[in-house]
């Protein structure tokens, strides 16, 4: 198991300690299990009541469809716009982007929570599916945003697969972002889709029914589109994504699509944003070894932890965050230098 690393010294800020979380807990299973126990949802929704008091529905619009945000602005409107990307079948309601939401709007920044196509109270938005390869929808929303909020400095943290997607919105427009964070970010989709299937059935049973309740509610807002119904005999994650990527996009077979989406040293080779990952060693969903084999633009620093599991990030049995106060460090140690008015 390695030990906290960082590609720049000093990262951490000595005001926040390194993140050790004590016995069973360094469990990356349970890491994953108590972020999420309802107990913890109480205590962030209580933290974040100022941030959701304050936020206000925003259609971001794409050319091929729209995306719902909540926008929680604060009274300087010169204030750094955060925008915050949950992972696959998350949603803007998921407790590690409330609590990371909640935490910057606190510090003093302007938060966007963005929803992927068909995430959170979507569905009905577009007629076409979701699928991972949508950045370009995801950056057209973004510089939508920008400009209706008239945002001069605007960050983007991503969590799992929106981590994946804030490098690539990064990669393909770099002139709309400051700095983006990245938190166990997907680089290798086979593989992540190759840890779902043959690691533990706790994490295939979840995403397996978060997808299926999905689609039925994209089957009943749209019937005219969405026909199919051969889906539903479908029982792994594999055959489940080989059967939409065939009959509801334009790739063909599975490997293209996944190809479509991977992080490849060729493709990471533009990036220009300044990026943080963070990652962490256990994580049972993103195997680490595929972030330490790749080579590294100038650009991306790349943080390792030896605990967390997936996103998980919780000190205590009472699921006290870590990593929420951690990117907020980041950001006010990235930001103000930079920054007219730093927070």
């Amino acid at each position: 198991m390695m030990n906290h690393a960082v590609t720049e010294p000093t990262m951490l800020p000595a005001s926040l300690p390194p993140f050790a979380p004590k016995g069973w807990l360094r469990n990356p299973h349970l890491q994953g299990i108590v972020s999420r126990l309802p107990h913890r949802r109480k205590k962030v929704l209580q933290l974040a009541q100022p941030m959701l008091n304050a936020a206000r529905p925003m259609l971001l619009q794409a050319r091929e469809g729209q995306l719902l945000a909540w926008h929680s602005a604060q009274a300087d409107r010169d204030r750094p716009l955060v925008v915050l990307l949950h992972g696959w079948e998350g949603s803007s309601d998921s407790l590690y982007l409330l609590a990371t939401a909640a935490e910057l709007f606190d510090a003093g920044y302007s938060v966007l929570r963005l929803n992927l196509r068909d995430h959170g109270e979507s569905h009905h938005l577009n007629e076409e599916l979701f699928h991972s390869c949508r950045d370009a929808e995801v950056t057209e929303a973004i510089a939508d945003a920008r400009q209706r909020l008239q945002a001069s400095t605007v960050v983007m943290i991503g969590f799992s697969l929106g981590g994946n997607f804030a490098l690539r919105v990064a990669l393909r427009a770099p002139e709309l972002l400051q700095q983006v964070f990245a938190v166990c970010p997907v680089i290798s989709p086979p593989a992540t889709l190759d840890a779902l299937e043959t690691g533990p059935l706790l994490y295939r049973k979840y995403f397996l029914n978060r997808w299926r309740d999905s689609l039925r509610r994209k089957q009943a807002v749209h019937p005219e589109f969405f026909r199919d119904t051969d889906w539903l005999l479908k029982d792994s994650l594999t055959s489940l994504t080989d059967h939409f990527v065939r009959h509801h996009t334009d790739f063909g077979e599975l490997s293209k699509y996944l190809a479509g989406y991977t992080l490849s040293a060729e493709r990471l080779a533009n990036l220009t944003v300044p990026s943080h990952v963070i990652i962490a060693e256990d994580d049972p969903v993103i195997p680490a070894v595929h972030w330490h084999q790749l080579q590294k633009p100038e650009a991306l620093t790349l943080e390792s932890l030896p605990y967390g599991g997936h996103c998980g990030f919780v000190l205590d049995w009472a699921g006290t965050g870590w990593i929420e106060r951690y990117l907020g460090q980041l950001l006010r140690m990235r930001l103000a230098p930079t920054h007219k008015n730093p927070i």
